[in-house]
Formats: structure tokens, sequence, C-alpha cells
């Protein structure tokens, strides 16, 4: 069998079984320690007046913030953050997350978040300490009248693991942004890293050392990022206006957008990914789980040419396995579920949610399940319009058992910005298609 042929049939039983193995990870955890209390500390900046902020590091060594409004709703809001960073995590990571999602606490909920004890690629534990945040604040500042975890981007990976590990935590899901079609949502990040190569033959040169792209980079090497971005310029000329681009630089940026299907500006994105990102999960995952073995390219100028010449990285079954053991989720989430995201976003690629409503869909959780859709290229943050109404249907479902659809939460977010509808981009009649029809399958 083909290395990324067994990717999928690895995966499958896998995943199915994701969801009894989270329930007995659960079920059979030791007493859980004793957390000491966190202590008040002063606010990041755009965190609303009279809020009250409490810091702290868990038992498991986790950074922590928690920020609760004056006026609580009673609501908490547990937010997994993106990423993955690399390196050592620090406090400040927090703070750029309540900074940039302020507009929970000005909705008056309660908002806790936690750094997570390990940098890069580490879901499983990252879902933990999400839990174990949780734990901290209903223990230590008061019991919540509902419980909402909502992962953003790489978050949505680690609150999708949260869901299935700790079913009893969450009352329900709001996945912005978000990594919900599991490791094939970075497929595409080989296949940049593979085409780059093939087009520009400079990372590594031809005078470097060989080594399979698929681990993205040797564990030794001691590239930086700006080395990466001055290489991609030199054969790429993506710091110059398109027009200042020769006619080589100009075919080779084509070939990438065109076959890649992202935009110019995300291609040194995805080359870092796959680069440093890349190398931290083959270290954690113990060999490379990506790989473009039997992947036919299409789009270019010339796409038989291209599928001779591009370097052809194999996967190694046992990392697909542990990759996913440690990132994956079945779609069993048995509590109200909303996901949104930009129909533009050239970072983690919308057709994801159609993979996350087949998974739950299969599990028998379709119906637990609302998506949405916003008219913007923007992955982090669409403005504040969009969140108030997102809450707000969450919470109406949770509470009261009225499901929203996607029609009733644009309308929602008009009626409260109506002196600025325009502010609202929700597109109810957009289709999300097949994940395949983006991310050549393999």
């Amino acid at each position: 069998m083909k290395s990324m042929d067994l990717r999928i049939a690895a995966t499958a039983p896998m995943i199915a079984a994701l969801f009894l193995a989270g329930c007995a990870t659960q079920s059979t955890q030791p007493t859980q320690p004793t957390e000491a209390a966190p202590t008040v500390a002063a606010c990041p900046k755009n965190v609303p007046e009279f809020a009250r902020c409490l810091r702290g590091q868990d038992s498991a060594g986790s950074h922590y913030l928690i920020v609760t409004p004056q006026n609580w709703s009673g609501v908490l809001v547990v937010h997994a953050h993106g990423g993955p960073s690399l390196g050592t995590p620090t406090p400040l990571r927090a703070d750029e997350d309540i900074s940039r999602w302020a507009i929970t606490v000005r909705e008056g909920h309660a908002w806790a978040g936690s750094v997570f004890r390990q940098g890069g690629f580490a879901v499983t534990t990252a879902a933990e300490d999400t839990e174990r945040v949780r734990r901290i604040f209903v223990a230590h500042v008061a019991k919540p009248k509902r419980t909402i975890l909502h992962g953003q981007s790489w978050g949505a990976m680690v609150a999708t693991r949260a869901a299935e590990l700790f079913p009893k935590s969450w009352e329900g899901m709001l996945l912005t942004s978000g990594v919900v079609a599991g490791p094939a949502t970075y497929d595409f990040r080989i296949d940049t890293r593979a085409i780059y190569q093939y087009l520009c033959n400079n990372h590594p040169r031809p005078d470097e050392p060989n080594y399979p792209l698929s681990i993205g980079l040797p564990a030794d090497s001691t590239m930086t990022p700006a080395e990466l971005t001055a290489r991609a310029n030199e054969c790429l000329g993506l710091n110059k206006p398109a027009a200042e681009r020769s006619a080589e630089q100009t075919r080779k940026v084509r070939t990438i957008v065109d076959v890649i299907r992202v935009p110019a500006n995300s291609i040194i994105s995805h080359l870092n990914w796959g680069t440093f990102t890349l190398r931290d999960v083959v270290q954690k995952a113990g060999g490379p789980p990506f790989g473009n073995h039997n992947v036919r390219y299409v789009g270019s100028s010339d796409d038989a040419a291209l599928n001779a010449g591009v370097l052809r990285l194999q996967a190694d079954p046992a990392a697909v396995i542990r990759f996913a053991k440690d990132t994956d989720h079945a779609g069993r989430f048995a509590i109200p579920v909303i996901s949104a995201h930009g129909i533009g976003d050239a970072t983690v690629f919308v057709e994801g949610g159609d993979a996350l409503r087949r998974r739950m869909g299969a599990s028998g959780n379709g119906a637990h399940l609302v998506q949405t859709f916003i008219d913007s290229s923007e992955h982090s943050y669409w403005g504040d319009a969009h969140y108030p109404p997102l809450f707000d249907a969450l919470l109406r479902w949770v509470e009261q058992g009225e499901k929203p659809s996607a029609a009733g939460i644009a309308q929602r977010c008009r009626d409260l910005r109506a002196a600025t509808p325009a502010e609202c981009r929700f597109q109810p009649d957009y289709t999300v298609k097949p994940l395949a029809s983006r991310i050549a399958p393999r």
C-alpha cells in the first residue's frame, strides 16, 4: 500500500475511536491536583473598564488569564488560541488574545484563556490546559451559569479535541476560522514546499546538504524566518510590486498561485509553516506525517512538466497515526456547535467546514451544527459586528433550545448594527465545497 494511501486507511478507524478514547481518558483520570488560586493583576489593553483580571500558572506549568466584566452575564467563554506558536510560551500570549477578543467581555461574558504549557504542535496537552483553566475558574472565581468553548484558527483543533476529551465541561462550542478538517487541512503546505523547490531550487540550495523536504528543516539547522524570506524574495520577488517582478519571477509566482490557489501575499507564510512548523510537527510525531506521493497537480501552464519534475515526498505511516491521534476529532459533539469562517480565508481554507459537517453527520450529531460564512478574506478577526450575534445565537440555542439558522444570525447582526448594517458581512446562502475541491486529495 502506498504510504499516503495508508494515511486514509490508518486514520479512518482511528478517528472513529477518538471519542471512545477521549471518554476513557476522562473516566479513568486520576484525581486532579489542587490548583492554586490566581492573583489579581492589571488588565491588558483594550479590556473594558472596571473588568477584573486574574493571572496564574496552573499545575502543568501553563500561564493563563481570566477576565470578568463588572456586570457579568454568568457566561464563561473559555478561549483556545490560534497558532501554534513555536518556542517557549509566555504570559503575553494571553494579553494578545484578550486584546483581540475583548468583544467577549464587552458582551458581558467572562473570558478565560490558557497560553498552553508547551509551544508548537501539541494539541492534546493544549486541550487539557484548556479544561484546566475552566476548572480554575470554577474553583476560584465562580460557578458559571453557562460555559462556552471558543476555538479560533488552530485553537479550533484544540477545542474540538477538548470537546471530545471532556464532553461534560462544555454546553456549547463556537469555532471561528477553524482548523476543523484534521491533518488534511495542512496538506497544501507540503504541496507549496515541494512546488516552490521545483521552481526555485534554493531551499535547500544545490550546494547545501540535502534532506527530505517532508521533515521541514533538519533539527540542527540555524535558518531563520528572515533568511527564508530572503530566499523567497530572491526567487519570486515577493517584496516587489507585481509590475516590478521579472518575467521569470512572475511566471513562478503565477504557478504557485494557480496550483495551490492562494494569493501571492500568503506564499511566504505557507513556506514558513512548511519549514519551521513542519519541523516541529515531525519532531513531535516521530517522522513526517505529510507527503505528496500520489498527488497530481493541475492549474499550471505545463502540468505535465510540473508533475514530472516536482519532488515526491513520503509520509511515515506511524507518524501519520501519531499525529492524527494527537490532533484529530471524530465530530462527536453532543452540544450545540456554531462554526463561522471567512470565505476568502487563505490561511485556513473555508472548505474545511465541509469535513466538519460530514464528520458530525456521520457520528449522528449533524443536527448539533450550524455553519455560517462571512464575505471576508480575513483570517484572524472580521470586526466587532460579527461576534455578538454568534454568541447570542449559541446561547439562545443552549438555554432555550432555539436552533439558529445562518439567515437568522445574519439578520441578528443587522439588527444589532442598525446604524451600520454594512458591517455585517454574513453570507447565509453560501454553500461550502468539499475540501478535495481545494486541496489535492491523497
